[in-house]
């Protein structure tokens, strides 16, 4: 217990001296990746059992719902019938009592003023949360938390040798290193696959673009492009996987990019994999899938088959 608390002491000694919590943030999320980094290497090789996962995996059928009942989706028509309200408030409100109450938010803004009245107003006036904020963020610009996936390779070697050469490989045939771009499509803030496929990939040897939490599908497919990524990676475990992912894939196609490979990670019952495949994503993995080292293999097949297909 006092090895415990020592070890704690020391971290939070760390994180006063670097400026308090804030200061330290991007420091604190770069130690929390590489945590679990290390623990799903330790489950990889077995040094941590996992019942059901590495070890005993084997056992009586689940009394648990699966299929479309393992999950809470959201209802299509919900979406369709708020949308419809939300049209319905715009007409009825006044417009221009709208218009002067954001302008007013947004001199606000711009000033050393309590935004607070400026706020209350414009609700009161109709305004919409969405208005609201696309004002603010015009004046203060939009907070993108730090993803903890660094550019630097860690030093961990073990296993990866094999991986390593393969993407060596598959990037000479490209003519520039393998890139992957992991994406995290709606609302959903469960980060950890994402990162920790982002961290294999770069201590694998490809090129990684990851911008975080909560993207829309445009905001991935103009990732997309500016990166140039040979292989896009989605994680959702939300719920909202067909209609991200459907999103997704209609905007690759408009934006030209239809033949850069999609695969996609989440909570995602087998029935949906299904029909996800059936959409064009290449491959689907679930929390079943923790061997990372084959899911890297897959992506740089993925790529390859890219290369050759361009050829």
């Amino acid at each position: 217990v006092e090895e415990l608390k020592d070890c704690a002491r020391n971290k939070l000694a760390h994180i006063d001296a670097a400026g308090g919590a804030v200061e330290a943030i991007e420091y604190m999320k770069c130690r929390l990746v590489s945590a679990n980094s290390e623990r799903i290497a330790r489950v990889e090789s077995g040094e941590t059992v996992v019942v059901g996962v590495n070890r005993y995996e084997e056992g009586e059928e689940s009394p648990l719902p699966s299929g479309a009942e393992a999950i809470t989706v959201i209802d299509q028509s919900a979406e369709a019938e708020q949308t419809a309200r939300l049209e319905a408030w715009r007409r009825d409100r006044d417009d221009a009592a709208v218009t002067e109450a954001l302008e007013e938010l947004g001199a606000a803004c711009g000033s050393d003023r309590n935004v607070m009245p400026a706020s209350i107003k414009a609700a009161k006036a109709g305004a919409t949360t969405g208005e609201w904020g696309d004002v603010v963020r015009a004046a203060f610009g939009q907070y993108r938390a730090p993803t903890g996936v660094t550019t630097s390779p860690s030093n961990r070697t073990e296993g990866l040798d094999d991986i390593r050469q393969a993407v060596d490989a598959v990037s000479t045939r490209l003519g520039e290193r393998l890139k992957f771009l992991v994406g995290k499509p709606g609302l959903d803030g469960h980060s950890n696959g994402a990162e920790q496929i982002s961290v294999r990939a770069r201590d694998v040897g490809m090129n990684i673009t990851y911008e975080g939490i909560r993207l829309t599908p445009s905001e991935i497919v103009a990732a997309a492009r500016e990166s140039g990524a040979h292989v896009i990676g989605l994680s959702i475990l939300s719920g909202s996987h067909l209609q991200l992912i459907r999103e997704t894939l209609v905007e690759l196609r408009c934006a030209g990019l239809g033949d850069v490979p999609v695969v996609v990670g989440g909570i995602i019952p087998d029935g949906d994999a299904a029909r996800l495949r059936a959409m064009g994503v290449a491959q689907v993995y679930t929390p079943r899938d923790f061997e990372l080292n084959r899911i890297m293999l897959d992506i740089v097949q993925l790529a390859d088959r890219q290369q050759v297909a361009a050829e």
